[in-house]
């Protein structure tokens, strides 16, 4: 028999799957869920249907049975905190649904849910802060700056503080939390700037330092405020860029099982340098989540066939104090495959750049630092490569990097505060990284002309001799001979180059009389004659040290823009950073040092400071050094002045070797890299001529980086100029107790020299004088002031700048 119908207003049948109906419902909530069930629990413990302390034990119980079910025999031991968490809110979740279900019912949800979405943030184009910044959505966030940068002056000026607040939230959420990038950065960005590199950013997380000080530098000099300097906004671009967020790295590591690389930072340097190739490999075998995959495909399509680079832009890179310089690595991808061959090519690029984030120079430099405990989160710079096609080569006329203070002065003239640049033609890498048999442009901007070198013989062999560019047909980053590619047909030519007569040099007036045989040497004269050209350089470096407050450094393109009668110049601003600095302490040479007390001393490009009561000296003896006939041995030179510094330091030595230190062409010095040298107080770059010409030393790169960073001193010893001084008996005859210090290297002993200074000279130790004002040093014996043993922590140094 039918059952009869039920009568009007009846409430439905209750459900026979209360609680499945509650989890179905909530299923359309996937963000508001939680909060709903946090109403949910309320209204559970409020109606006495269970309390709150039992209704978490039983939580807590089935967790334990759960994990009990699915095969774990010793829970606490077999399961990490995290996923014990989460493995409680999920029973939790289900304990909420079923207890509501079975006793309050869905009528009383659909309120619970009506509630929670009443109470959502909204937009109602008020001028009034309704909501806490901190917490409420970015879309939000940007909506209201907007707004608020739309109103009238004096309708901004009554809520300019609630403009600043949502500036600085979206900064620490998007960039950067260091207080004193934020403290720039909200005075210059506007919420037009913040949305767009949020658009452009992919993943969660921070864009990281070098995007961070990309972006903001960018934005200074597009500020229009004579009090910092002319105006040069119209001359200023960035590459076309995206930014990987620094949330990336964590999901990439954790779908590949990478996890464990995090700790390498807490392993000894030995156990970080062997497994460093493995870790590479590792990450090279790893794939990225799908929807990061299709963003990046996406950039590629942005970019088109233009070249691009990959570059490291860790939370710690290029900030205020610390600049990780060359410690990342970053990769050229000259984008010519097929789409999916350039997907490859740039994914590979991203997992080089995070494997780089444990190698061991950057771990070391975090050890000296104190930032080893930080949790480095690499993210990703992905810029086009500024540039023109010329044949099948891409390549900028000009790039280099620009220093706000010069570091390096070579006559009493140049003034520090003024500036200084390394130029090359083409890819700046030449300028940036330490480059063997092959001389940048250096460019003291108050006075642009002078030059150290004064005859044609000497210009041509201190000029650049190769090029770096993309080669688009075979789809690679190369490094070719300047005479393979520059020819009378190069269309920027006479703003570069002068014409090779031999005994001199000529100046281009016309392409049109040059022929296919003639010689080029690159002086870039041109430009540097050209007041346009320098003035704009010194300008956005003055702006960029105001805007900062402290010295910075850059790294750039300039696009020459053809104009008659004179070109105009266009800078591409690739990375600002500050520049590590020290204060400047004013030195006194003392004059009543006796002759025999005197070890060294030298003229030319000297820094400031003392290094006083140093014990030991670790000497490379130049001439020696030449005549070593196998490679081995000047590669095993290098590993024992790593041991070396491991062993003295606590210890105050000094490193005394020829030429420069760190160089990959061992003719030219031992090659060590910041991790073997890192504890010495001084090292001396002995500049001893070779056919008639000494060998560059290490100012201006990212070695000479490190060395101002970590409070060394790199001294030129110029031992051709007339003045100088060396007191090779005593290098060359002290007794020599690497035997003693470390045994395994007692057959380098012909080349390689520790001279215990107390030892060898009564008790005395060593001092070392630099006056860069009067651009002269002078090392000297003096008494010990303590007789125990000094450490390198217990001397007297003064910085400089």
């Amino acid at each position: 028999m039918n059952q009869p119908p039920l009568p009007a207003g009846n409430p439905p049948l209750r459900s026979i799957t209360p609680t499945i109906d509650v989890y179905i419902k909530l299923a359309q909530y996937p963000i508001l869920a939680d909060q709903v069930r946090v109403r949910m629990r309320e209204e559970l413990f409020r109606r006495g249907i269970i309390d709150q302390t039992t209704f978490e034990r039983e939580v807590k119980n089935k967790a334990i049975e759960s994990q009990r079910r699915e095969g774990l025999h010793d829970p606490f031991g077999q399961e990490q905190a995290n996923i014990w968490q989460k493995r409680k809110d999920r029973v939790r979740d289900f304990q909420t649904d079923a207890y509501f279900a079975n006793n309050l019912g869905i009528t009383l949800l659909d309120q619970i849910i009506e509630e929670v979405r009443n109470n959502q943030p909204g937009h109602d184009d008020s001028i009034e802060l309704t909501f806490n910044p901190e917490i409420a959505p970015w879309e939000l966030l940007f909506r209201q700056g907007e707004l608020y940068e739309s109103l009238s002056p004096p309708e901004l000026e009554q809520v300019k503080h609630h403009l600043e607040e949502i500036k600085v939230v979206l900064i620490k959420g998007m960039i950067s939390d260091q207080l004193r990038f934020i403290g720039v950065a909200k005075k210059v960005f506007s919420i037009a700037d913040l949305r767009r590199i949020y658009r452009r950013r992919i993943g969660g997380g921070k864009i990281g330092g070098k995007s961070a000080g990309m972006m903001l530098a960018w934005k200074i000099l597009q500020q229009k405020d004579p009090d910092i300097g002319a105006d040069i906004s119209e001359q200023v671009e960035i590459p076309d860029s995206f930014f990987i967020g620094s949330e990336v790295i964590y999901d990439f590591r954790l779908m590949n099982n990478l996890d464990n690389v995090m700790n390498q930072k807490y392993k000894t340097l030995e156990d970080i340098r062997a497994q460093y190739p493995s870790i590479v490999e590792a990450h090279l075998r790893g794939e990225f989540p799908s929807d990061v995959v299709e963003q990046l495909g996406t950039v590629l399509q942005r970019m088109g066939d233009d070249p691009i680079i990959v570059r490291s832009s860790s939370l710690l890179e290029d900030n205020f104090g610390f600049a990780f310089a060359g410690k990342y690595h970053s990769y050229f991808c000259p984008n010519q495959a097929t789409p999916s061959e350039n997907l490859t090519d740039l994914m590979n690029a991203i997992k080089r750049v995070y494997a780089s984030s444990v190698n061991p120079d950057a771990i070391l430099y975090r050890q000296r630092h104190g930032l080893i405990d930080y949790d480095e989160r690499m993210a990703i710079l992905i810029q086009r490569v500024r540039g023109k096609r010329h044949g099948r080569y891409y390549f900028p006329t000009l790039a280099g990097v620009g220093f706000s203070r010069n570091p390096f002065r070579w006559n009493a003239k140049i003034r520090r505060e003024d500036g200084f640049l390394r130029i090359v033609w083409g890819i700046g890498t030449r300028a940036v990284d330490r480059v063997d048999n092959d001389y940048p442009r250096m460019v003291a901007l108050s006075h642009p002309q002078l030059r150290p070198e004064t005859t044609a013989k000497a210009v041509r062999q201190y000029s650049q001799w190769y090029i770096d560019l993309v080669d688009l047909e075979e789809n690679r980053f190369k490094t070719l001979p300047v005479d393979d590619i520059l020819d009378h047909n190069y269309p920027e030519l006479r703003f570069i180059a002068l014409l090779d007569k031999g005994d001199y040099l000529q100046k281009i007036v016309s392409v049109g009389g040059l022929m296919a045989e003639d010689r080029f040497v690159l002086t870039f004269d041109y430009l540097i004659k050209d007041e346009k050209f320098t003035r704009l350089m010194r300008t956005a470096l003055s702006r960029l040290e105001k805007a900062y407050k402290t010295p910075v450094d850059i790294e750039f393109a300039i696009e020459i823009i053809a104009k008659y009668p004179y070109p105009d110049y266009k800078l591409h601003l690739l990375q600002c950073r500050p520049l590590s600095h020290r204060e400047e302490a004013a030195v006194t040479i003392p004059s009543d040092v006796p002759e025999a007390d005197v070890l060294f001393s030298s003229r030319g490009l000297i820094p400031d400071g003392k290094a006083e009561q140093v014990q030991y000296v670790i000497f490379v003896d130049p001439e020696k050094y030449g005549q070593i006939p196998d490679i081995t041995t000047k590669l095993e030179l290098g590993r024992a002045i790593g041991r070396l510094n491991k062993l003295l330091e606590d210890k105050s030595f000094i490193l005394v070797g020829p030429g420069r230190w760190g160089s990959a062409n061992l003719d030219l010095g031992v090659r060590v890299t910041y991790a073997d040298i890192f504890n010495t107080k001084v090292l001396g770059e002995m500049a001893v001529a070779k056919d008639g010409k000494p060998p560059e030393l290490s100012y201006g790169t990212h070695f000479f980086q490190d060395l101002v960073e970590s409070g060394i001193y790199a001294l030129p010893l110029h031992l051709h100029v007339p003045g100088s001084y060396f007191d090779w008996a005593f290098f060359r005859k002290s007794p020599n107790v690497l035997a003693q210090l470390s045994p395994e290297d007692t057959r380098l002993g012909e080349w390689l020299r520790v001279i215990d200074v107390p030892l060898a000279r009564h008790g005395r130790v060593l001092s070392i004088f630099m006056d860069g004002k009067a651009d002269e040093a002078l090392g000297f014996l003096v008494e010990q002031k303590d007789k125990t043993l000094v450490s390198k922590d217990q001397a007297s140094i003064s910085l400089p700048v």
